[in-house]
């Protein structure tokens, strides 16, 4: 298989770490970036074949110093998560995890997409999630907002750009143990005051326990993105595992 050149967003941990390691040891030239440079370093130290660069996809300086990059195929993946009521989570917190989830990945998408187009070829692939397309729940609302509108960021993004010879999917993880999750439901159950509802508490505590308990291999996930870089052809959607609706009766 030839080698492409691929640019992972949020390499710093998780999936993209994962796919960073997994897709060159596959033989392709991985470019994973990170959040920070502490992140970027430790990476490199477990990594030294991948390529790491610090790239914040909501810092416009970052963003447009990666554009100078050729390659083809990028992996949309870094991801902010935020879980409680909507009433109670403040709007600065909810409008930080749309600059990452949303404006982060369209600003990094665009940055790349115009070479992509010249060259009539390119693959774009977009991390959602089970919650962006199962019906939102209570407490989920914050992240699962961002989530949906990925869904339709990638909808569009595919019947834009498939006439010009680009390709974009969306891949939809449901709950793996990449600590992740736990972070996010974590933090919801911080933030609960104590007075506060007892049906708010109880929505909030059984979220929690569905999204950390029994969690799922995380290097299932990482294959997935690996083979659908290699792939002749993408879907525009990718649930993983492959039968999750079903689990959640869909």
């Amino acid at each position: 298989m030839t080698s492409k050149r691929v640019l992972i967003t949020g390499s710093g941990s998780g999936f993209g770490r994962g796919a960073a390691i997994e897709l060159a040891a596959r033989g392709h030239q991985v470019i994973a970036t990170t959040a920070t440079e502490q992140q970027a370093t430790a990476l490199l130290a477990e990594a030294p074949q991948v390529d790491v660069e610090k790239v914040d996809i909501t810092d416009a300086a970052d963003v447009a110093r990666a554009a100078a990059w050729e390659i083809d195929v990028l992996v949309n993946n870094a991801g902010a998560g935020c879980l409680g009521p909507l009433a109670d989570v403040p709007l600065e917190e909810i409008r930080r995890v749309f600059e990452v989830n949303v404006f982060g990945t369209l600003a990094i998408t665009k940055a790349f997409v115009g070479q992509m187009i010249e060259r009539g070829r390119g693959r774009i692939l977009i991390v959602s999630s089970i919650a962006g397309i199962v019906p939102a729940g209570p407490i989920s609302g914050p992240y699962a907002m961002t989530k949906y509108a990925l869904e339709a960021m990638g909808g569009a993004w595919r019947a834009e750009l498939e006439p010009l010879g680009v390709e974009v999917g969306l891949i939809n993880p449901g709950p793996y143990g990449t600590g992740f999750n736990d972070a996010m439901a974590d933090r919801a159950v911080d933030r609960l005051s104590d007075d506060a509802p007892e049906a708010t508490s109880a929505q909030v505590n059984f979220l929690h326990d569905l999204i950390t308990i029994d969690q799922m291999d995380p290097s299932e996930v990482v294959q997935v993105m690996a083979d659908l870089v290699e792939a002749d052809t993408v879907p525009l959607r990718t649930v993983v595992p492959a039968d999750l609706l079903e689990r959640f009766g869909h």
